[in-house]
């Protein structure tokens, strides 16, 4: 390994999270400020080219279009094993925040010590900054925190002792800030609105399953020669394949790989399937998106074997983009009952322009001569009814956004795959991230019982 790892890690992991303008979520930096300070906490604890890249890299595969695949082609195999231990492998199905969280804990106890050292510098700078802007999350947090640092018994004994230095120090001056009240309470849905929103978040969140999108996997005998395997899979269309053995798949083997050793047989390049990768036929889309989110592939299974494939190619289907859009315009009924609730008087047109009301007063106008009986708020855009919404500090809190700028790109990014999908454009190269965080809200809605988005 040499400095050219590190350079190459930090340009790399930058360029990913500036695409999709990933900001700290309280001060609104570059996310390289975080990734600059996690590297330097590896460094200064003695850690190696390859500690220091995976920290670079460690919220990459969380967070941006990059896979586990794309990082092991670009850096290697034992930074890959470095940023797999350090990425999160609960599925927001598996349950609430404290179930998913007990997962994670488990991943995290099993990771080499390396990979712990990492996540002890990400965890010291998360705290300082969560503690520093945001008092009442913070002790959740330093709960969850605690809870972890028993589990890195691993990792370097110096860092973990100023992660519980830092730990005791942000729980002393939080003790010392008092938390904000809870936001005021609007008036309570009724059990009928309560029902009917649950009934949406159950037909979204399971209309569709990963069978309803994926292709049959082809697979060779372990036996089966490279070349031969290459020429089938080249004249198909096939980037990847299923390994048999004893008549049952039990790994996978690429395009590339049968190509670069066509002197081989497909079990000799056959690599083992990651249980992260593998999902059941009857597996939500969401959970779909989570798997491609980290894997390359997905592989859904029937009776615990694997016999379909999907790609992030296929999420481009009409199937998922049907689901997609119906997110989407749950969400937009949803901002409207919002507003309506917090602004019953139609105090909400302030926040607009008069350009932007116009337009409205028009569509309604329109909508009106032809019959329809309709509100100037129904007649706003999807954009702006969220803009009003974001114009209010009690509901960019409820909302999980920390202030305006925030909502302001997370509007943007929800308009722009709104976009995609109604000109059925290309929603995969443009809005991964986007799609992925909608795919994670809904399953975290199912799995709490939630009615609100």
């Amino acid at each position: 390994m040499t400095d050219d790892l590190v350079a190459r890690a930090r340009r790399y992991a930058t360029e990913a999270h500036a695409r999709i303008d990933q900001r700290r979520k309280y001060t609104g930096q570059p996310y390289e400020a975080h990734l600059k300070a996690v590297a330097k906490q590896v460094q200064d604890a003695g850690g190696d080219h390859a500690m220091v890249a995976a920290a670079w890299l460690h919220d990459t595969v969380e967070d941006t279009p990059a896979t586990l695949g794309d990082i092991e082609r670009e850096f290697g195999a034992d930074v890959a094993a470095l940023v797999a231990d350090l990425t999160d492998v609960s599925r927001p199905s598996d349950g609430n925040r404290a179930q998913r969280r007990a997962i994670d804990r488990a991943h995290s106890a099993q990771a080499c010590a390396r990979a712990q050292t990492v996540k002890l510098a990400d965890l010291i700078d998360n705290c300082r900054d969560i503690s520093r802007h945001d008092p009442q999350f913070a002790r959740t947090f330093m709960e969850e925190m605690e809870q972890l640092l028993t589990v890195l018994e691993a990792a370097d004994p110096r860092l973990r002792q100023q992660a519980y230095r830092t730990l005791e120090r942000c729980r002393a001056q939080l003790d010392r800030v008092a938390v904000a009240a809870p936001a005021e309470a609007l008036p309570a849905l009724s059990d009928d609105d309560v029902q009917r929103r649950l009934r949406q978040v159950q037909v979204f969140a399971h209309a569709f399953a990963a069978q309803d999108i994926a292709d049959t996997l082809a697979s060779f005998d372990a036996e089966h020669p490279a070349a031969r395997a290459a020429t089938s899979m080249q004249a198909n269309g096939w980037q990847i394949a299923g390994v048999r053995r004893a008549g049952r798949i039990d790994g996978c083997v690429s395009l590339d790989a049968l190509q670069t050793r066509p002197e081989s047989s497909c079990g000799e390049l056959s690599r083992p399937l990651e249980r992260s990768s593998l999902l059941a036929a009857d597996a939500s889309l969401a959970e779909v998106v989570h798997v491609l989110t980290r894997q390359d592939h997905a592989f859904v299974t029937t009776l615990g074997e694997p016999v379909a494939l999907i790609s992030r190619a296929h999420m481009q289907k009409p199937v998922v983009r049907m689901w997609l859009f119906g997110i989407i315009t749950f969400a937009e009924m949803d901002f409207t009952d919002r507003i309506r609730r917090r602004w019953p008087g139609g105090e909400w047109t302030a926040q607009l322009s008069s350009a932007r009301l116009e337009k409205a007063r028009l569509l309604q106008q329109e909508r009106q001569r032809r019959g329809h009986v309709c509100t100037l708020l129904d007649c706003l855009q999807f954009g702006d009814k969220a803009r009003v919404l974001a114009s209010d500090a009690q509901e960019c809190e409820r909302l999980g956004l920390p202030g305006r700028s925030a909502a302001k790109r997370v509007i943007a990014d929800l308009e722009s795959l709104r976009n995609h999908l109604a000109h059925a454009q290309d929603i995969v190269s443009h809005d991964w991230a986007q799609i992925a965080r909608l795919a994670q809200r809904v399953e975290e809605m199912v799995a709490n019982v939630s009615v609100h988005l």
